[in-house]
Formats: structure tokens, C-alpha cells, sequence
């Protein structure tokens, strides 16, 4: 019984209470506490990462408030982790690409601990000899750009 507990960890994430009107306040988010399996499912290739660093960016406003049309993101779902760009330590992985100790970057959830199941949205920091915060200001805007040119190159040709 003692090993099963080990296997869990303590959770603390943020979510949103309800749909904003107006400017957001802190009665409209919630710091609530699960519980994480710190193993991966046998064959899943999914990543457990610790969160480091998170961004907050002026996008989140837009995604925090119910749109009857599609918006250009879609809405935060009441009830669930908002998720934001963040810099995290892998944990555990079922990916070839990753393993523990690597360090990323990319759209992680607003808690301390997030099982990415896309961990292709994930990118590895290639110089962590730079403040891993400023992965989630300059030195991520800059990177998302060049992926989204190698991409855009790779989908031209």
C-alpha cells in the first residue's frame, strides 16, 4: 500500500471558476489540489513534466471569457487547469525524443505537475546556460518563430 501512495504526488493547479466579464479578478480562478501518478501507463508515449516557469500572457484574457463565435484560441473550459507557456523538467517519459532530467518549453498546464500526451508540442531547451524564465518571454517568442518558419519551409516543399 505504502509503494501505491509513493507512485502519487500532490497537485496544486489553477483553474477557472467561471466564464470573465470585465476585467478578471482573483475570485474568478481557484488553486485546487489533486493528486498525480508519477509512472506512465506501460507503452504510452506521453511526458510527465514538473513545471518550473510559467508565462501569463495578454492572450489568456480572451480565452477566459465565453465566445459564441470561435475565437482565434479556444475558450479555458470552467472547472479545468488553465494551461499557458512554461518552461518544465521532464520527470518521466514514454517518448523517445525526451528523457528524465531534459529540460522544455511550450504550452503546459498552470500546475506543478502536467503528463503532456502531446509531447510533440513540446521543444527541448537547446542553451540552458540562459535563465530558464526567459524561455517563456524572448527567448520563446523567438523560438516559437523559428519553428513555425521550419515548418512553414517544410509544408512549402
Amino acid at each position: 500500500m505504502a509503494a501505491a501512495a509513493a507512485a502519487e504526488l500532490s497537485n496544486k493547479g489553477v483553474t477557472l471558476k467561471r466564464h470573465v466579464t470585465g476585467f478578471p479578478t482573483e475570485d474568478d480562478m481557484e488553486l485546487v489540489t489533486a493528486t498525480v501518478p508519477l509512472t506512465l501507463p506501460p507503452g504510452s508515449a506521453a511526458v510527465m513534466v514538473k513545471n518550473l516557469y510559467l508565462s501569463c500572457d495578454p492572450y489568456m484574457r480572451s480565452r477566459m471569457t465565453r465566445h459564441e463565435e470561435p475565437s482565434y484560441v479556444p475558450d479555458f473550459v470552467p472547472g479545468e487547469v488553465l494551461t499557458a507557456f512554461g518552461v518544465s523538467k521532464v520527470v518521466e517519459s514514454g517518448h523517445p525524443g525526451y528523457k528524465a532530467g531534459d529540460l522544455v518549453w511550450g504550452m503546459i498546464g498552470c500546475e506543478e505537475y502536467t503528463l503532456a500526451n502531446n509531447p510533440e508540442s513540446l521543444f527541448k531547451i537547446s542553451h540552458p546556460e540562459f535563465p530558464l524564465s526567459y524561455y517563456t518571454g524572448v527567448l520563446e517568442a523567438s523560438a516559437r518563430a523559428k519553428c513555425q518558419t521550419k515548418a512553414a519551409r517544410a509544408t512549402a516543399y
